[in-house]
């Protein structure tokens, strides 16, 4: 063997070691193949492209894992009476109700689909939440049926149906109510939930939740165990959280004084940012909840009254990096001096997110992520719609139809939002781990489009 090869065999040994360190770290994003190949959880993305088809969400597992392991050690393990639970809205199939069970991590659900869900997962039921601002009758009962762990209550109406169902099953129910603590957080208005104009929550105004309160002590199956806060989602800085706990902490001790109501748990919601643009930063679980128990501590001895068992509520931040989306490239469209189209084989029925709201993503051409990158596109979705655009001005090299196209940060309110408009069936969900690769999701067909229609 000549001198040559030996380095050659040497060099791919090299090669292969760091792969296998990438893969350990979690960094899969940036990693490239042999094949100039953009490489997810270990896996190549051109081949899982090849395999299943697109378009096509594939989520790391692995990166769901060490987000869990951060929220335990970071909040679960550092701190007395905590509980964390997974906004499940983020990304629910099946496979994603048993990896948060194996976790230890409870579950946030909002819907009666949601909780049938996790109850045929065989989640614990006593470890999900239960929230909504218009929970039906139907819904609730579910929940109190099946003896769910806490059901978050929004409003007056809603207590009276739990009261009455909780009677007619003759079940004890444990709760807390949703509260608007009336701050503004730093995000798009729709994603925007504390202030006090909002559909959620009870208002702090007017003695509104005192009497609430009253109402609720002398309920014979209803047990109140405290309050809830959210103040809205993809935060990146922890000042609307710390506005708000000294709103609901100031509630906690003019509840003790006025009612000589105790508040034995408080909810802390979610909103926990992400990265959605390189160059940008997640924060660790620990920036918000460091600051918040500090705050939390700090309050409650100073008013002199029980630090209460806390919880917390990620859910795009544990999920949405440990997705992306891949497309195939169609037709481009070039218009001299003013921009030039790549179309993909699907948008705003898989990604409603851009159209909905403006959200900005970040992509790479999959099967050449090492090449130079020499122009500018605006990736359009394939929904007869103007508005279906995924990313304007996305830097490639040069491009051409049958090219994959990967969307990064895509695991949050991706395939939880999917749609069928213009009969376009919803794409097929793959989980990768370190290099392996398994369908969660079956690709939807024309005839599951059929199923429930009538002549």
């Amino acid at each position: 063997m000549n001198k040559f090869i030996k380095l050659l065999i040497l060099a791919c040994e090299l090669h292969n070691i760091v792969i296998q360190k990438t893969i350990e770290k979690g960094d899969y994003m940036s990693y490239i193949n042999n094949g100039n190949n953009l490489v997810f959880g270990g896996c190549d993305t051109v081949a899982l492209a090849k395999k299943y088809g697109t378009p096509l969400y594939v989520v790391d597992e692995n990166y769901i894992v060490e987000r869990c392991e951060e929220i335990k050690e970071s909040f679960l393990y550092k701190y007395k009476n905590t509980n964390a639970v997974f906004a499940s809205k983020a990304f629910l199939p099946l496979a994603m109700c048993k990896l948060i069970a194996k976790q230890g991590i409870g579950l946030d659900v909002v819907s009666g689909g949601e909780l049938y869900t996790a109850i045929k997962a065989n989640f614990p039921l006593e470890k999900i939440i239960f929230h909504g601002n218009n929970k039906t009758e139907d819904e609730l009962y579910m929940a109190i049926k099946h003896d769910v762990g806490r059901i978050i209550v929004d409003n007056e109406y809603e207590l009276e149906l739990i009261d009455s169902i909780s009677k007619r099953l003759d079940k004890r129910v444990k709760i807390l109510f949703r509260v608007t603590p009336g701050v503004n957080s730093h995000t798009h208005e729709y994603i925007t939930t504390g202030q006090k104009d909002s559909k959620f929550g009870i208002s702090l105004s007017d003695d509104i939740i005192f009497e609430t309160i009253r109402k609720t002590k002398v309920l014979e199956k209803v047990d109140l165990m405290g309050f809830h806060f959210h103040v809205g989602s993809q935060l990146l800085d922890n000042e609307s959280h710390l506005k708000a706990l000294d709103i609901v902490t100031e509630l906690m001790y003019q509840s003790l004084k006025r009612l000589d109501f105790v508040t034995r748990e408080l909810n802390l919601g979610g909103g926990f940012g992400i990265k959605y643009a390189f160059g940008e930063d997640r924060k660790p679980v620990s920036y918000f909840v460091d600051a918040m128990m500090d705050k939390l501590y700090e309050n409650c001895k100073k008013m002199n009254i029980e630090v209460p068992s806390t919880a917390i509520e990620p859910g795009r931040w544990l999920v949405g990096e440990a997705g992306i989306t891949l497309y195939k490239i169609g037709a481009i469209k070039s218009i001299p001096e003013i921009r030039t189209y790549a179309s993909v084989d699907g948008g705003m029925t898989d990604n409603l997110r851009p159209a909905l709201y403006g959200a900005k993503y970040e992509a790479v051409i999959a099967n050449k992520v090492n090449e130079k990158k020499v122009k500018k596109v605006t990736v359009a979705g394939k929904c007869c719609e103007s508005g279906d655009i995924l990313i304007k001005d996305l830097e490639v090299p040069e491009i051409e139809s049958g090219d994959i196209l990967a969307v990064f940060s895509t695991g949050a309110y991706n395939y939880s939002m999917a749609n069928n408009y213009n009969k376009i069936t919803k794409p097929a969900v793959v989980m990768v781990n370190k290099g392996r690769d398994r369908l969660i999701v079956k690709r939807e067909t024309y005839e599951d489009l059929l199923r429930n229609e009538l002549y």
